[in-house]
C-alpha cells in the first residue's frame, strides 16, 4: 500500500466516492492507493484533497513530510 492508500484508510474515505468527485477513474485511484511506483500528479493530489475537504498542504505534509534537501 502506498502513504496516499495508508491516509486514505486511515481517514476511512470511501475511494469510489473519491473517484466521483474529483473525476478520477477508480482504477487510477486504486493505483495510487496500492501500487507504490505509480507518481502522483500535483493535480490529483489537490483535486482529492478538494473531495476529502482537508488543505491540501495538510495532505502533502503527511505524504511527503519526510522528504529532506540532500546534504
Amino acid at each position: 500500500m502506498t502513504d496516499l492508500g495508508l491516509y486514505l484508510a486511515k481517514k476511512s474515505i470511501n475511494k469510489a466516492e473519491v473517484a466521483r468527485r474529483t473525476g478520477i477513474s477508480k482504477s487510477r485511484i486504486s493505483q495510487l492507493s496500492s501500487n507504490p511506483t505509480t507518481k502522483l500528479r500535483a493535480e490529483e493530489l489537490y483535486l482529492i484533497s478538494l473531495a476529502i475537504d482537508i488543505d491540501p498542504c495538510e495532505v502533502m505534509k503527511e505524504l511527503y513530510g519526510g522528504v529532506k534537501l540532500p546534504n
